[in-house]
């Protein structure tokens, strides 16, 4: 087609084809060339001008679009029966779209006038313009209960997985969803108490078998008493909130702000950009901002929100879940940075040099709107030279930007040697039920190390700020490693034939030598766990004690609001030190400092325990299967009752028992981190290379045992009797084993 197309030909191309709608996308698809791409670019300004479309950098949207999490109202049927709904915080100029319901076994019955809480999918058919899943009815906030079903001649009862919980609820029948005595069940109350004087529930969700993979978080959840019901009190503040006015913040809405996520993500509470500095003054420099969502506007001090968010702490992680430490129409919502949509945040513009050194700092309290909700991988296929259709226009205007800047930053990074641990993330794939499908490792990309570049940055102006303004806050403090930790990094390191020096103070860039001199060699991974063992918790405190790991003297959270209610606090804090509003620390904030710092501090202790109980359950989960198979791993760990092996590719750790190794004693060395038998002399440490046979998996507790078949490609050399450390054996074992250590110490004396 040549002919110059139609306003209704354009728009329903950029319907039917959301990710090409660059004006040479449009050219494309109906064969315009030449001169007649004046007459089209003409098309597309008069749209543009009369609303009909947006223009965003160098492509073309229709602006007629809702956040994925959005308040509706239930407005009644369609002919078909489905539900329909409309948006009650549209923003758009043309029609209001509609937007159909998808219901689904266990969903509160929804009635004409009901407001909810709704996740969006966008759809390209004539029948609606969206897709909507239930979040929650508005006004309602049942108790949810995890138990085990027990079936009964009428109904059933759930009686509770917690042990501190002896109460047990009634399921009326027709309430039990088809559920089978012993599942694992969520439910939620549903009325007055029943017969019995026992309250009533009714089940909303089977998961099967308590020992299944669905149900491990859950468990986990309840185990490590993690907080996953919000109050009534604190619901109805959320559901009451409205978008924060633009008055009285500074207009941030012209910025090519970006957010850049993991694809699956749900929140989004950082936004980025970064431009050369026209300063002739400062060649090679720029400038950078960070944009963080402003929850301090919704959560004020002392409310029923700010009750709940510091009992929490922060938001919990799972593979197939995540308890936030907000409700959802804040942390999915009004404080979530949606493309395309106006937002409250509190911003930091950043002035660095050619090397990356913070020149000045700006924070101020705007409105902002992201041009582009990215993710990783999209970001960095633009980056290599594959950009994807929408990402494309952003390549030169916004993300080589963004890059230049994180070039600087990582010269900045070299010449202040933060701690260089290699740990790659593990990824764990679950399947709809709940079954996990592959275990693997993320990639580290440097639209990663970008991102966290950026947010160190307004960390340290954040900490910078409040300390120059006196106002209190909290610090994220990293203490260097206790001497008896550092000792056992240094043996391990000695054991693996690389050097720890003594003697000097302890700096990250001592450690960064040991890595480098482990990199590429069987030990890499092995020091790099040693490594990270020996450091100590991070942890919050009202007093400045540096942050060791990073090398940095002044640092704050600052940007992670939504999930951390450290950063909360800073975010006061600035509000108070700029006289940004009325919403800032409180006198009761300031006076709970302390308590607050050892409160957040536990409960992110809690959160990791959680998640690496459930980590390890999933694992031992993935491996019941492969119960008898032969793999392959390094050693890990040694103790008196064993070695532990990493294993590859999944990176669980399985326990190899020493009574498994063999009819013989083994002799245990601490300081060596090493087994030595006593009769073969086979010795097990640090960092060899092994094969083993899985012999249990056990899903339920996350313990994983296996069986050593070979050690650094050779046999396991295993003794003839086991003589329980009896006898002269034993005995020759040990002086071989002293007199060795002997002449260790003194080789390493003479050097």
């Amino acid at each position: 087609m040549s002919q110059i197309p139609s306003r209704d030909q354009i728009l329903q191309w950029i319907t039917d084809n959301p990710t090409q709608t660059a004006k040479r996308d449009i050219a494309r698809a109906f064969g315009i060339k030449g001169a007649a791409r004046i007459d089209l670019k003409a098309i597309l300004r008069e749209m543009e001008e009369d609303g009909l479309l947006t223009k965003r950098r160098h492509s073309y949207r229709d602006p007629e679009h809702l956040p994925p999490v959005s308040l509706i109202a239930i407005t009644g049927t369609d002919p078909d029966g489905d539900l329909l709904a409309r948006p009650l915080e549209w923003q758009g100029t043309g029609r209001e779209p509609m937007i159909r319901m998808e219901t689904r076994e266990g969903d509160v019955a929804l009635a004409e006038g009901d407001r909810i809480l709704a996740r969006l999918t966008e759809l390209y058919d004539e029948e609606a313009d969206y897709s909507a899943r239930l979040i929650r009815k508005i006004g309602t906030n049942p108790l949810r209960i995890l138990g085990i079903f027990r079936k009964m001649t009428e109904g059933g009862r759930i009686v509770p997985i917690d042990k501190r919980d002896d109460k047990q609820w009634i399921i009326p029948q027709g309430s039990d969803n088809g559920a089978r005595d012993g599942e694992l069940v969520e439910a939620e109350q549903a009325g007055p108490k029943g017969r019995l004087g026992l309250p009533r529930a009714r089940i909303i969700a089977r998961l099967g078998d308590p020992t299944a993979p669905r149900a491990v978080s859950l468990i986990a959840i309840h185990q490590h008493g993690i907080p996953d019901h919000f109050p009534d009190a604190a619901i109805a503040e959320a559901d009451a909130a409205t978008p924060a006015p633009a008055k009285g913040r500074e207009d941030l809405t012209d910025l090519p702000l970006i957010t850049i996520d993991p694809a699956d993500a749900r929140d989004r509470d950082d936004a980025v950009m970064a431009e050369p500095d026209p300063d002739p003054a400062n060649a090679g420099g720029f400038l950078i901002w960070v944009a963080i969502a402003d929850v301090a506007h919704y959560v004020t001090p002392g409310s029923a929100l700010d009750h709940e968010a510091r009992k929490r702490g922060n938001s919990t992680y799972f593979p197939d879940r995540v308890v936030p430490m907000l409700p959802d129409r804040l942390s999915g919502d009004l404080c979530s940075l949606h493309e395309d949509v106006p937002r409250a945040c509190i911003a930091v513009q950043m002035r660095i040099d050619a090397t990356g050194t913070k020149i000045s700092h700006r924070f101020t309290r705007g409105i902002m709107r992201s041009v582009a909700s990215l993710n990783y991988e999209d970001v960095q296929a633009a980056m290599d030279g594959h950009p994807a259709p929408r990402v494309e226009p952003l390549l030169d205007p916004v993300i080589r930007p963004l890059y230049g800047a994180y070039a600087a930053l990582a010269r900045a990074r070299a010449a202040r040697q933060p701690l260089d641990l290699d740990l790659p993330e593990r990824s764990i794939v679950l399947d709809e039920a709940g079954k996990v499908v592959s275990i693997g490792f993320k990639d580290r990309l440097d639209a990663h190390r970008l991102i966290e570049e950026f947010m160190v940055l307004a960390n340290v102006a954040a900490a910078e700020e409040l300390i120059r303004r006196k106002t209190p806050l909290l610090f994220r403090v990293h203490e260097e490693p206790t001497p008896e930790k550092l000792e056992a990094l240094r043996e391990v390191a000695q054991a693996s034939g690389l050097v720890l020096a003594k003697g000097q103070v302890l700096r990250t860039e001592h450690l960064n030598r040991l890595l480098r001199q482990a990199e590429g060699t069987p030990q890499d991974e092995l020091i790099n766990m040693a490594t990270l063992r020996a450091m100590t918790q991070a942890y919050y405190n009202p007093e400045n004690f540096g942050h060791f790991g990073l090398a940095l003297r002044n640092y704050a959270h600052f940007t992670s609001p939504i999930r951390r209610y450290s950063d909360l606090i800073v975010h006061r804090g600035l509000i108070s030190a700029h006289r940004w509003g009325k919403d800032g620390l409180s006198p009761e904030d300031i006076a709970l400092l302390d308590q607050t710092a050892q409160a957040i501090s536990d409960t992110e202790r809690r959160s990791m325990m959680a998640e690496r109980d459930t980590t390890d359950r999933y694992l031992a989960s993935f491996l019941a299967d492969r119960v008898g198979s032969e793999l392959t791993g390094r050693i890990s760990g040694i103790a008196r009752f064993g070695a532990f092996v990493k294993l590859d590719v999944t990176g669980a750790d399985a326990l190899v028992p020493v009574r498994t190794l063999g009819a013989e004693y083994f002799d245990f060395d601490a300081g060596e981190q090493t087994l030595t038998g006593a009769e073969s002399g086979q010795v097990i440490r640090l960092g060899q290379k092994v094969s083993v046979k899985l012999t249990e998996a056990e899903p339920v507790t996350g313990g994983i045992l296996a069986e050593m078949l070979t050690i650094e490609g050779a046999g396991l050399a295993r003794g003839t009797s086991r003589g329980h450390g009896k006898g002269p054996r034993r005995r020759a074992s040990v002086a071989r084993l002293k007199a060795n250590k002997v002449k260790r110490k003194v080789k390493r004396s003479r050097r």
